[in-house]
């Protein structure tokens, strides 16, 4: 598959996704975004469509702490981190969005490690 291919059928994942999942008020969407290098998160109420909360491995305080880790290890302080801004903001609940990438690797280490700090979907 080509790299064009592959990033179309994601997108296409991620609309099929987004046509069933919507962030509420009382739980809104975590949803992440995954690049070569880097992975984001965001909690986003889609009824009123404002970012709550966000993280990602670019955020000072899991860079100096991710220097010379593996990408699946920073995914989990990016997890652990947007967790407990969450929780710090009320959010307890969240809808989970992969955004259209498989439940695998960087993105699981990322969910596992919200749940670990007490984010509940």
């Amino acid at each position: 598959m080509a790299k064009a291919d592959a990033r179309l059928a994601r997108k296409r994942r991620h609309t099929r996704i987004r046509a069933e999942l919507s962030g509420t008020a009382m739980r809104p969407r975590l949803c992440v975004f995954r690049s070569l290098k880097h992975i984001y998160a965001q909690v986003i109420d889609d009824g009123t469509g404002y970012t709550l909360v966000s993280a990602s491995s670019l955020d000072p305080e899991i860079k100096e702490k991710a220097a010379g880790k593996k990408k699946k290890e920073s995914a989990e302080l990016v997890g652990s981190l947007v967790a407990q801004r969450a929780l710090s903001k009320g959010v307890s609940r969240v809808a989970f969005d992969r955004g259209g990438y498989k439940y695998h690797g960087r993105v699981r280490a990322l969910a596992e490690a919200a749940r670990k700090v007490g984010l509940d979907f």
